[in-house]
């Protein structure tokens, strides 16, 4: 089975936050990973220096090196086009990749699911023994790769 995983990392955790990197991997290695410009979106001003300091990406270096929130949209639904895609963290990717698709005015071409949709509860305590023991960077590509692992992990041991 491939199973396609996607983290991202946002501004801050209020209401008023919004993505700010995006990174997808699948088990088959095919993976992709960007920043996102919040210039590129006049009412993304709001910014939280503790979520600064966590993922360690400054504003300066979004507008230098993100892409507009119409480019992220558009490169996350032709790489998963009616796919389903898990996040650990659904409640908080689903809000803001709501926020991504509203804000570059398009509708998202894959649906989103969380871990319970695809582990049973026995993988999911596993899994979480498993990421307790790990050291997250909180970049969403490495979060991806630590979320697969452990997927892998609670799967084989099963």
């Amino acid at each position: 089975m491939n199973l396609i995983c996607l983290d991202l990392e946002a501004s801050g955790l209020g209401p008023h936050s919004y993505p700010i990197e995006v990174a997808w991997k699948s088990t088959e290695e095919v993976c992709d990973s960007f920043l996102i410009n919040p210039d590129s979106v006049p009412e993304w001003t709001f910014w939280n220096e503790y979520a600064e300091e966590l993922h360690n990406i400054c504003r300066s270096e979004l507008r230098q090196h993100g892409v507009t929130a119409l480019s992220a949209c558009q490169r996350l639904n032709e790489a998963l086009q009616g796919c389903e895609v898990l996040s650990d963290a659904w409640e908080f990717d689903s809000f803001w990749l709501r926020r991504l698709f509203k804000a570059g005015e398009q509708t998202m071409a894959f649906r989103l699911v969380g871990l319970r949709d695809v582990l049973s509860a026995e993988e999911l305590i596993q899994y979480q023994f498993v990421c307790k023991a790990q050291l997250r960077q909180h970049r969403a590509m490495d979060d991806v790769d630590h979320i697969l692992e452990a997927i892998r992990s609670v799967r084989f041991s099963v």
